[in-house]
């Protein structure tokens, strides 16, 4: 196995590991302080289009905070990918509240997460986008560490959880 050079800065196949606070509309909704720093390799599509783009020549130890538009995050709502199905296709086991993350297997046997966004004696409505479609997100990061992405890495299209 070859040995890299350390980076000394971020850029494409180098594996990031990252502490961040999300906020959505003004609330705190995700933070690596419960789970650890993200590890992922720069430059393949990991994370975000408008994270990613921010994170390029940052050093370990620095910091940003970022306003990420919707367009640059989990991209517009997409009103098409909101449906109403009739409430009587469901079957009794399944638990109709809204909010409920459900999985839907189509005709081809590929399976989508939808979220129940309406029930009524009539229909249930399902909403096939990310939960974050449509929402502007703000970070605050912190570069905690960086190390050559491995050739195993790279070809498998993810970080290991690997020190570093």
């Amino acid at each position: 196995m070859e040995n890299k050079p350390q980076p000394q800065k971020v850029e494409d196949d180098t594996v990031v590991s990252l502490d961040y606070i999300l906020f959505v509309d003004g609330k705190e909704i995700e933070s690596s302080q419960q789970t650890g720093p993200i590890q992922f390799i720069q430059g393949i599509g990991s994370v975000i289009p408008g994270l990613e783009n921010e994170l390029y020549d940052m050093t370990v130890g620095d910091e940003k905070h970022l306003n990420i538009k919707a367009i640059d995050a989990y991209g517009a709502l997409d009103y098409e990918a909101i449906i109403d199905v009739p409430k009587n296709e469901f079957p009794a086991d399944v638990p109709l509240n809204t909010g409920t993350e459900i999985e839907i297997e189509n005709q081809e046997g590929e399976s989508y997460i939808a979220i129940i966004s309406e029930v009524t004696n009539e229909k249930v409505v399902l909403d096939f986008n990310h939960p974050l479609a449509g929402k502007d997100l703000v970070f605050d990061i912190k570069v905690v560490g960086l190390r050559a992405a491995s050739q195993e890495e790279l070809e498998h299209g993810h970080a290991h959880n690997t020190a570093g």
